[in-house]
């Protein structure tokens, strides 16, 4: 498989936010998305084997890891680590697009399901039986970038009927101040959480393998 970085971090999302993570952030992404953080992981990444990915993870000594991309799961080898790492005893996170099947992802791990806004460009890509496969420890994100946006996926929530899931609200870096989404949120009592990418926080916007 093609690997962008193997890194160790603090986990900046979801609800794991603030733990110690294992990144195996895998190359290739299936979207174009407008805001996109991690253009670099298109294309190139070196070439490794599951072997060579899970003896690198094991040298941090951290027990939470999480594969991401790009999209981890546009690569078919990205199953087979995720059930591999499984196997060894980690605790596993899966940040994917949404517009790939999950059905063949190891049941052990944890999902964080992005449901594409409107404003990301790419909301047609969203593969909406996915929400169907969700175990009660996946949790599903949306990306804000502006009230359209919010506006859809409250949306979305209702028309779905996903409260009571671990629903995260996430702003667009530069776009949407923190602020100003946690206000509309109050205000209408939506039933989602508030995060924030806490390792750009950290270490800055731009800096990669964080």
């Amino acid at each position: 498989m093609r690997v962008t970085e193997i890194f160790h971090s603090i986990q900046g999302e979801s609800s794991h936010a603030g733990r110690p993570c294992v990144f195996v952030r895998l190359t290739g992404c299936n979207l174009r998305c407008r805001w996109c953080d991690s253009e670099y992981t298109f294309t190139g990444g070196e070439r490794m084997s599951i072997d060579e990915v899970i003896e690198r993870v094991r040298r941090y000594g951290c027990d939470l890891v999480e594969v991401t991309g790009g999209e981890p799961l546009a690569q078919k080898e990205g199953f087979d680590l995720i059930g591999r790492l499984c196997d060894e005893g980690f605790e596993v996170l899966i940040e994917t697009s949404g517009s790939i099947d999950i059905e063949p992802v190891d049941r052990r791990a944890k999902i964080i399901l992005d449901i594409k806004c409107p404003g990301s460009q790419e909301a047609e890509k969203n593969y909406w039986p996915n929400l169907e496969k969700l175990r009660p420890h996946d949790e599903i994100k949306f990306v804000i970038g502006d009230r359209a946006d919010y506006d859809w996926a409250r949306g979305v929530i209702e028309e779905r009927k996903l409260a009571g899931r671990t629903i995260l609200f996430s702003p667009v870096w530069g776009e949407l101040d923190l602020k100003t989404l946690a206000e509309m949120m109050l205000a209408d009592r939506v039933p989602a959480r508030l995060q924030t990418q806490l390792h750009k926080h950290i270490w800055g916007a731009d800096v990669k393998g964080v």
